[in-house]
């Protein structure tokens, strides 16, 4: 019986740095807009650069008083083969100027972080041109991971986690009013705070 304790024990120290691990590798982090809040994990052991890139603008409160400026839907596309469905944010314009370097894409194919529906991506032009703007899947994506081929260059966009509340405001940001792909007017972000 001795044995048996000892062994139980044994076991669950030995679980026990794996689970603080895991607790240690998502942040929570609560998106709070005009038309409601949108909670989403941000993975910091699959996308280490990506989430520290997008958690500094979190915790220096350059979101705060940005918005989400792009919707596309499947009607607002016209040009594109490749159709996708997302909403894009970013910090407000003149926080815009004061954006950190730009840094290095992490590919789905090294991290695992696919473009499922739910999941929170950084936008960018070049491969290596990422700074503030992210968007939000609707609907899965997969043309937005690596290979993909919505972007020319077939690096796809770096996912760095998934909203795990809040899909419902995602939706209602997507259908806004629009001119083209800009939501005319944007829906502000009134702040962006880590919850854990």
């Amino acid at each position: 019986m001795m044995r048996l304790l000892t062994a139980c024990l044994i076991s669950l120290l030995a679980c026990a740095p794996l689970a603080a691990q895991k607790e240690n590798a998502l942040a929570r982090v609560l998106i709070e807009t005009e038309m409601g809040e949108i909670e989403v994990e941000v993975d910091i052991l699959r996308a280490p650069v990506t989430a520290a890139n997008f958690l500094r603008y979190v915790d220096a409160r350059h979101y705060d008083g940005g918005r989400f400026h792009r919707t596309v839907k499947m009607d607002n596309q016209p040009d594109k083969k490749i159709k996708i469905e997302v909403i894009q944010a970013g910090v407000s314009p003149e926080k815009a100027k004061s954006d950190f370097p730009a840094i290095p894409l992490e590919r789905t194919s090294k991290t695992g972080l696919h473009h499922k529906d739910g999941a929170i991506s950084m936008a960018r032009d070049g491969a290596d041109t990422a700074t503030s703007d992210f968007f939000v899947c609707i609907g899965d994506q997969p043309e937005l991971d690596f290979a993909g081929k919505r972007n020319p260059d077939g690096q796809g966009f770096a996912a760095f986690g998934r909203v795990v509340r809040g899909m419902d405001v995602v939706g209602k940001i997507q259908m806004a009013p629009a001119e083209g792909q800009s939501l005319k007017p944007p829906v502000r972000i009134l702040k962006i705070r880590r919850k854990s």
